[in-house]
């Protein structure tokens, strides 16, 4: 179970009864259910498969997001006061393109519409990889640091690519729709044991790619699960993207020489300090008045356990 103690701190006041998980048995969505079940709201769980255990304050569902169809009825049927779409294949490097990058599109576009018509509110997960660097096979380079929602989306990878079209879908159904959309870009996520969400499936290890493109920044997943509960208590209209990210690096350098390690230089516009993230928290503090407050340099979270219905 995650840490009961935070999930029920009232951090943020939101009007949610019942809210639809997708990707609840993930290892992202599965923090997002105890996060939100801990607090009373009913989840109702969506993902390809049942879970094996029982949670309180949630159930779940057998769903293929990719069909149109038992999507749109189950929102219908459900009529929840929020969605949060956080289903979606994560590894290009295990999975092959075109499958992965028509998964995610598809599915997302389901999801969206399905909630528009619902009149109901969305907070789903888009990646840092819509910036082009986290898989990128030719040299990719920052415009300016730290890296903010603002800068170029450049994705070269069908991951990067699909979340993009995403991000265009959830803006367009936003606008379509008149219904709040916050589009959440994480870093790379780690879980409390210091070990990374959303592994690689094929067993190879990832944290070149990820040191690589985003220079050691990151986010544990529960404040990732915090970052969803902020959006819902956001009152903003039409679509919002925020970046979730921890204030430093993880790998414990001055951030200024990771980027020159990787890149061979510093763009002209450069404000980093010390170990400050090269991706930029500021805009999450200003509009969801969230700040993250865990960090990996804290220890390797061995008192705290993962969910145990999964």
């Amino acid at each position: 179970m995650a840490d009961m103690t935070e999930s029920r701190t009232p951090e943020f006041d939101y009007d949610v009864d019942t809210a639809i998980v997708t990707g609840a048995t993930g290892d992202v969505g599965s923090w997002v259910v105890d996060r939100l079940a801990d607090r009373g709201v009913h989840v109702v769980g969506l993902d390809l498969e049942r879970p094996d255990g029982v949670r309180a304050n949630a159930d779940f569902r057998a769903v293929d997001l990719t069909e149109q169809g038992p999507t749109w009825e189950t929102v219908a049927e459900v009529d929840p006061d929020a969605v949060v779409h956080l289903a979606a294949m994560s590894d290009p490097n295990s999975n092959p393109g075109t499958q992965l990058f028509e998964n995610n599109i598809t599915s997302a576009y389901n999801v969206l519409v399905a909630a528009g018509r619902a009149e109901t509110d969305v907070v789903w997960t888009s990646s840092q990889a819509t910036y082009g660097a986290l898989f990128s096979e030719t040299e990719w380079t920052p415009d300016f640091l730290p890296i903010d929602e603002t800068h170029d989306r450049r994705p070269e990878d069908p991951y990067g690519l699909s979340k993009l079209c995403g991000e265009e879908s959830a803006r367009a159904i936003a606008r379509r729709y008149g219904i709040a959309v916050t589009t959440i870009r994480p870093a790379t996520v780690f879980s409390p044991d210091r070990t990374r969400a959303r592994p690689s499936e094929d067993g190879s290890d990832l944290s070149d790619e990820a040191t690589g493109g985003n220079f050691g920044s990151y986010v544990d997943v529960r404040d990732l699960a915090r970052m969803v509960e902020a959006a819902l208590a956001s009152d903003h209209d039409g679509h919002e993207t925020v970046l979730a990210v921890a204030d430093e690096n993880y790998l414990g350098r001055p951030t200024r020489e990771l980027v020159e390690a990787v890149c061979g230089g510093l763009p002209a516009d450069c404000d980093l300090e010390g170990r400050e993230s090269a991706l930029s928290n500021a805009k999450a503090a200003a509009l969801l008045d969230w700040t993250p407050i865990h960090s990996w340099h804290d220890g390797n979270g061995e008192d705290v356990s993962d969910p145990t219905w999964l």
